[in-house]
C-alpha cells in the first residue's frame, strides 16, 4: 500500500512538472508575433525568417511590416486557414514600400481562389531586388520598411465575418553585386527616421523599431568591387604577357 501511494505521488508530481513544459511548447517560438495590425500605422513588425500568425475575420485587412536592405530579394508567403464550411473565396497579398507605393511581384501566386470548403489557401509574392538608389520618378524597391497587406477580395455575404487564421513568413535571397547600382539613400525609408529621439544621441525610428540583423547597408560596397579588381589584375597580366611575346630578342644584328 505504501509503495502504491509513493508511485501515485511520484506520477502526480511528474504530471505537474510536465504541465508547464507543455504550456511553454504551445507559446510562439522566437517571440514571433501572434496578431496583425489593421492599417499601415498599426502594422505588426516582424523579422525576416519569423513565422508570424494572427486570427481575424473574413473581410478584415491584416497588416505586417518588415525591413529589407540593399541587395535582398524578399519573398512573402501567407497561408490562410479557412472555416470548415464556406463558399469560394479569393485571397490576395500586397506589398508596399516605405513610401506606401504598391510593389509589383516578379512572380508568385499573389492572388488565389480557394474552392468551397477548402481547408486553406496559400498566396506568395517575390519582389524585385532592393536597390540602393533610384530616380525619384521610378518605382524601384528601396531599402527600408515594407508593408504586407493580406485580405480577401471576393467573398460571399454569408461568409463575411467568419473566423480565419493567417500565418505570414518573409525570407530574402541575397543577390549581391549583380543588382548593384551607383549611389545610395541618405536614410532608409523607415517611418519616423527623420525624427530625433530625445532618449538617444542618434536618429532613431519612432514608428518602426526593426532593422536588419547586421544593420542598414551603406550602399557603396558590393562584390562588384572584387570582380573589378580581379578584372584589372587579369588585364595587367595579359598586357605584360603580350609585351613579352611581341618585343622580340632585342636590337637587330649589325651588317
Amino acid at each position: 500500500m505504501r509503495i502504491t501511494r509513493t508511485l501515485t505521488a511520484a506520477l502526480l508530481m511528474l504530471g505537474l512538472a510536465a504541465a508547464p513544459a507543455l504550456a511553454e511548447d504551445e507559446e510562439p517560438k522566437d517571440g514571433a508575433p501572434t496578431e496583425a495590425g489593421t492599417s499601415f500605422r498599426t502594422a505588426t513588425e516582424i523579422e525576416q525568417g519569423q513565422d508570424a500568425t494572427a486570427s481575424g475575420s473574413a473581410g478584415d485587412y491584416l497588416y505586417w511590416s518588415f525591413p529589407a536592405d540593399t541587395g535582398q530579394r524578399p519573398t512573402v508567403k501567407a497561408t490562410v486557414k479557412l472555416p470548415e464550411t464556406h463558399a469560394a473565396q479569393t485571397w490576395q497579398v500586397d506589398v508596399y514600400d516605405g513610401l506606401r507605393r504598391r510593389q509589383s511581384c516578379q512572380y508568385g501566386a499573389q492572388t488565389r481562389t480557394a474552392a468551397a470548403d477548402a481547408p486553406s489557401v496559400e498566396v506568395a509574392c517575390v519582389l524585385r531586388t532592393v536597390r540602393s538608389w533610384s530616380e525619384p520618378w521610378a518605382n524601384d524597391p528601396l531599402p527600408g520598411t515594407y508593408y504586407i497587406r493580406l485580405t480577401v477580395t471576393n467573398l460571399s455575404t454569408g461568409d463575411l465575418g467568419l473566423p480565419v487564421d493567417a500565418s505570414v513568413r518573409v525570407d530574402s535571397k541575397d543577390i549581391g553585386g549583380a543588382a548593384a547600382v551607383d549611389g545610395s539613400l541618405g536614410e532608409p525609408l523607415v517611418p519616423g527616421v527623420a525624427v530625433k529621439s530625445e532618449a538617444e544621441d542618434e536618429d532613431s525610428a519612432v514608428l518602426s523599431s526593426i532593422d536588419p540583423d547586421d544593420g542598414w547597408s551603406s550602399g557603396w560596397w558590393s562584390d562588384r568591387w572584387v570582380w573589378t579588381a580581379v578584372g584589372g589584375l587579369l588585364a595587367a597580366l595579359a598586357g605584360i604577357g603580350g609585351y613579352a611575346l611581341t618585343r622580340g630578342s632585342g636590337r637587330p644584328p649589325r651588317a
